[in-house]
């Protein structure tokens, strides 16, 4: 997440978490959703690069790449769960 700074990613990558979290019907803490948007949003971020389609650096683009892999992330807790 280009350009948002650290407390910018912490918090758009905290939303994205908890909007994934909410979608796939997966709940952790605060902490876990931090983690899980802001990692998704480096996973989705370089899975959209190498297919050729550009994010927008910021804030929306930032959230909707962390949005997109923190649902793929959740996608993968709920299958290795089961």
């Amino acid at each position: 997440m280009e350009g948002l700074g650290f407390f910018g990613t912490i918090i758009v990558g905290g939303l994205a978490g908890w909007l994934a979290g909410m979608l796939m019907d997966l709940r952790f803490g605060v902490f876990m959703n931090i983690v899980i948007g802001v990692v998704g949003a480096a996973i989705a971020t370089a899975v959209l690069e190498r297919a050729g389609i550009w994010v927008e650096p910021g804030a929306w683009g930032g959230l909707v790449s962390g949005f997109l892999g923190a649902c793929a992330l959740l996608f993968v807790a709920k299958l290795v769960r089961r």
